[in-house]
C-alpha cells in the first residue's frame, strides 16, 4: 500500500494508527460501523487517523472534527486527554469525546452529538 504524507507526522505515527485500526475496541468498532461509508449527513470519517502527532479514533476532514472514544484507562489519564483536546483546539480541530458506556448504551444519543457539532 503507497503511503501518502500527512503533514506534521512521521512513519512511525502512521504506522502504529494502522495498527489501531486493526484493533479496535467493541465500542470503537460500533461507532466506526455507524460513521462509515458516508452515513451521517453523507460525510466522510477516517478511524484511526494521524493529525499531527497524534492518532485520533475518528476525524471528518470536512469539518475538522475529531471523535474520541474513551474507555477506562482515561480516567487515570484525564490531564493528559485535557492537554491534548487543548492542542488539537489550537491547531484548529473541534473535539467531542464520549465514554465507550455512552456509545455502546446510546449510540443514537451519540450520533445526534455528531450530527450537532457538525451543524454548529
Amino acid at each position: 500500500m503507497k503511503s501518502h504524507h500527512i503533514r506534521g507526522t512521521t512513519p512511525n505515527i502512521i504506522a502504529a494508527a494502522r495498527q489501531l485500526r486493526l484493533h479496535l475496541t467493541p465500542a470503537e468498532k460500533l461507532l466506526w460501523e455507524a460513521l462509515r461509508k458516508r452515513q451521517i449527513n453523507g460525510l466522510k470519517f477516517r478511524c484511526q487517523h494521524p493529525v499531527e502527532s497524534f492518532t485520533v479514533d475518528f476525524y471528518c476532514p470536512q469539518h475538522r472534527l475529531v471523535i474520541e472514544v474513551d474507555g477506562g484507562v482515561h480516567d487515570q489519564q484525564v490531564e493528559y486527554d485535557t492537554a491534548r483536546t487543548e492542542s488539537l483546539n489550537l491547531l484548529g480541530y473541534q473535539v467531542i469525546r464520549f465514554s465507550n458506556r455512552e456509545v455502546i448504551s446510546n449510540l443514537s444519543q451519540v450520533l445526534h452529538q455528531i450530527a450537532a457539532a457538525i451543524e454548529s
